[in-house]
This record gives structure tokens, C-alpha cells and sequence, in this order.
């Protein structure tokens, strides 16, 4: 008959979701997973469950006059090609709450709420439960609610072991104390809060150098290095908002930089305002080994790494002169280590590096 086909004997066998690639199950179970997690980062705004359609956060925020929203959306980029060839990935979520909070605080915002959009070849629910735990673990060091997200599976687009991440964040700010750098002024100092390392940004050109060029495993160790490379490379990035809102609190923060993509050549003077330049002094502080290690070999210039890395400064802020002594000790108590890296002067909204 013309409408008779043969197919390996499965003819009569009716195609399910899970025939495409696609577990409806796994993806219930990887939420079961979670939920705990989810529910750890809670604040007393959230008013949804996880499983709803829709998130609701109250916007009856105790504190804020004149409260103003501040969002950001990021990603980790391909740090997240390290921790699929580690199979680790119990850290890859905290990046990802770093670089969402870090903007947001840049503008004096306290982080509320954030959802997660987590992509997968195929829905493996302990990866999933991973890298949530880490996402729910940076949500807490933030004060920050994980109130939703959403995990895809996209068999045919993606392999079965890739997958990609991405987060949405939302702070509030009152009007009055949103930091814009407006009021920056020659004579005032800028301080960096040291990096724990890469963070999240240059892993294009890293992966490229150690695991193309030069061939390395993620297991090998490398002179300067007290862990494996992989290990080094997974470190997770420091997340600043705390510790930015605190010294916030305490004293006068004129601006705030979060350096990423970009590093410190591009990322400084988006918060310079007119007639005002920086000198930063990059003899002032000790990047951590793993640039040097890259900057050798790779044989990269100078300003290809600082326009490319955070060498070591993951964040700056900019205080009056008679404040950053303060500023210095008020970022310790809260666990950051910082340094006096520069200082600002006329100008016409430049940066230079001296050493």
C-alpha cells in the first residue's frame, strides 16, 4: 500500500518528546533537585514558589524613600568550556551572580532578586542541582533572592554534555544615593579590591594559549601555581556587592567601577565626568600569578592584558582623599583585601598607566 513504511520494525511504536531528545521527567526531577537550594536564598519579599509561571516579588521595599530599579543581565562567557572539560561545576553559578551583582552595585544598588536561563544538550539533574547550588550559593553572599529561572533541553543544537547560562538581576537604589560618578573631582583616590583571580572575562584567549597553543591538561600543575590549572582557572570570581554597600553606608562613594571586559583601560573611565582624568599606579598591587603566566606565554604586550584581564583589581572605587584611609579599613572588616591604586586629576576623561 502506498501509505505502508518500514521502520526498523517500530512502525506501530508511537514518537514521544523523550524520542527528540527531549525528558520532560529529568526536567520535573532536576526542579525537585533544586527546590531547596531555591529556597535557601529567600528574602521576605518573595511571594511565589518555585514551579510558577510568573516570579512576584513585593515592591514594598522597608528602607528605600525613593526607590529606583537597577538591572542587569550577564552570562560567564567561556569559563564555562573550563568547568565542562573538568566536569565541575559546582562553581560556574557563583561566577554568574558575580557578574550580575558587581553591575548592579556599581550604581549604589542593593541586588534583590535574579533568575537563572540554564540551556542544555541534554538535562542531566545533578549537573543541574551543581550549578544551581552554586548560583543559590552566591545569591546568599549577596542577600540576593533566586526567585525563578528556567532550565531548556535542546537536543539537536547543543551536545549532549554542553550547555550554556545566563542570569537576570534586579536591585533597587534610592534616587538621592545612586552612584554615577558625577561629583568625582581631581584630587580624589581610587582604590582597588583585589581579584581572586581571572574572574570572568579573557577565557577566549586563555583556553586558546594553554589548551590550544601549548597543549596542557587541566590537571597539570604549573610553576606559580598552588593548584591544578583547571582548579586555577575555575576560581570562582569574587563577588564585591557587600562589601561595596557597606562602605557605602559608612562613607561618601563618588563611583564605582566593575572591572571586566575591558579591564581597567575601558572600565575606569566610563564613570569619569568631564575635566577629570586617572593615573593608576599598577606597581601598587600584586596580580595574582596566573597573568604573568599567561602574559609569558602567550607573549602578550602590556595593554593587551590590562585591556583584557582584570590584573588583579576586580573592582574600584573612588572616595575623596580624606576618606580613603577609612574606605581601606571599612572593605578589610568586610573581607576584601584593598589597596590606594590611583588618583584623579584634570583632565579630559582619559586614563594613564604609570609604573
Amino acid at each position: 500500500m502506498a501509505n505502508e513504511r518500514e521502520d526498523n520494525g517500530n512502525s506501530c511504536k508511537p514518537l514521544t518528546y523523550r524520542d527528540a531528545g527531549v525528558d520532560i521527567e529529568a526536567g520535573n526531577k532536576a526542579v525537585d533537585m533544586i527546590r531547596e537550594d531555591v529556597a535557601s536564598t529567600s528574602r521576605p519579599e518573595v511571594l511565589s514558589d518555585l514551579g510558577g509561571f510568573g516570579a512576584l516579588f513585593s515592591g514594598s521595599l522597608e528602607g528605600y524613600e525613593d526607590p529606583v530599579l537597577v538591572s542587569s543581565v550577564d552570562g560567564v562567557g567561556t569559563k564555562l568550556k573550563v568547568a565542562q572539560m573538568l566536569d565541575r561545576h559546582d562553581t560556574i553559578g557563583i561566577d554568574l551572580v558575580a557578574m550580575c551583582a558587581d553591575d548592579i552595585v556599581a550604581c549604589g544598588a542593593e541586588p534583590l532578586f535574579m533568575l537563572d536561563y540554564l540551556a542544555m544538550g541534554k538535562i542531566d539533574p545533578p549537573k543541574v542541582k551543581s550549578i544551581v547550588s552554586g548560583i543559590a550559593r552566591g545569591c546568599r553572599r549577596c542577600g540576593c533572592a533566586l526567585i525563578g529561572g528556567e532550565t531548556a533541553e535542546h537536543p539537536g543544537v547543543m551536545e549532549e554534555d554542553d550547555y550554556d547560562l545566563a542570569g537576570f538581576m534586579v536591585g533597587v537604589v534610592d534616587r538621592g544615593r545612586i552612584i554615577d560618578g558625577s561629583r568625582i573631582v581631581p584630587g580624589d583616590v581610587i582604590i582597588g579590591l583585589l581579584s581572586s583571580g581571572l574572574h570572568s572575562n579573557g577565557y577566549s584567549l586563555t583556553r586558546k594559549i594553554f589548551f590550544e597553543i601549548n597543549d596542557f591538561d587541566p590537571g597539570d600543575r604549573l610553576r606559580g601555581l598552588s593548584a591544578t590549572l583547571g582548579e586555577e582557572l575555575l576560581t570562582p570570581t569574587e563577588i564585591y556587592a557587600p562589601g561595596v554597600l557597606q562602605l557605602a553606608r559608612e562613607i561618601d562613594v563618588k563611583g564605582v567601577v566593575h572591572v571586566t571586559g575591558g579591564g581597567l583601560i575601558e572600565n575606569v573611565p566610563r564613570v569619569l565626568p568631564e575635566g577629570v582624568d586617572v593615573t593608576i599606579d599598577v606597581t601598587a598591587w600584586h596580580p595574582p600569578s596566573i597573568f604573568k603566566i599567561i602574559r609569558d606565554m602567550g607573549d602578550i604586550d602590556e595593554a593587551e592584558m590590562l585591556r583584557t584581564f582584570n590584573m588583579g583589581v576586580g573592582m574600584a572605587v573612588i572616595v575623596d582623599l580624606g576618606d580613603f584611609r577609612q574606605a581601606i579599613s571599612v572593605l578589610g572588616l568586610a573581607g576584601y583585601r584593598a589597596v590606594r591604586i590611583g588618583e584623579m586629576h584634570e583632565g579630559t576623561g582619559g586614563i594613564c598607566i604609570t609604573r
